[in-house]
């Protein structure tokens, strides 16, 4: 596997934010969106087997990995890695760009999956098969918020696919978007979004 670090930290997005976690960032991703902030990612990486991925998890005290990239769905080991992982009955979050089907991946994992917006550069990348594989209740949706044109889509893609019994995640791009704005453009829709900070680089974690 090719992976670009693997280290300890607080989760800083989705519903799981403030909890300790192990973070597997794979290398490789088969978008460029404007706003990346891992484009370390994209450059050289170690080469892990499955088993040294696992060793170094299990020097953490904690329970709780996430799976991260890049595009992690774009390494067949990363299945793998997941089936071992649920199988040690570790917590697991996958988080993914929602370009690559999410199929094959183990069932107790928790995806949390972006749907990319025109301020990205990737409008329409998205998978839209994978709407009928994420599960209400468990699963979660991420929408990178530059601008309120993005805003408008991301609503608009909520109320046209019915995906109100989700965990519905809206980040502001840093530097781009100030958080208190989109708070308010949340209040105003009327649906429940659900404003999703870096806590993370809130609190210097990088």
């Amino acid at each position: 596997m090719q992976v670009c670090e693997i280290f300890y930290s607080l989760q800083g997005e989705s519903s799981f934010a403030g909890l300790p976690c192990v973070f597997v960032r794979l290398a490789g991703c088969n978008l460029r969106c404007a706003w990346c902030d891992t484009s370390q990612a994209f450059r050289a990486a170690s080469e892990y087997t499955v088993d040294q991925v696992l060793e170094e998890v299990r020097k953490y005290p904690c329970r709780l990995v996430e799976i991260t990239g890049g595009e992690p769905l774009l390494q067949p080991e990363s299945l793998t890695l997941m089936e071992n992982l649920d199988a040690w009955d570790y917590a697991l979050l996958l988080e993914t760009n929602g370009t690559l089907s999410i199929q094959n991946v183990p069932a107790r994992a928790h995806v949390i999956m972006d749907v990319k917006l025109p301020g990205s550069g990737h409008p329409g990348s998205f998978l839209e098969s994978n709407l009928e594989r994420l599960r209400p209740g468990r699963d979660e949706l991420k929408f990178v918020i530059k601008d309120r044109a993005d805003f408008d889509q991301a609503v608009d893609f909520i109320r046209s696919h019915a995906l109100l019994d989700f965990c519905l995640l809206c980040s502001p791009v840093a530097n781009e978007l100030e958080p208190n704005l989109l708070a308010h453009w949340i209040l105003g829709s009327g649906l429940p979004l659900k404003l999703n900070l870096q806590l993370h680089k809130l609190l210097d974690l990088d």
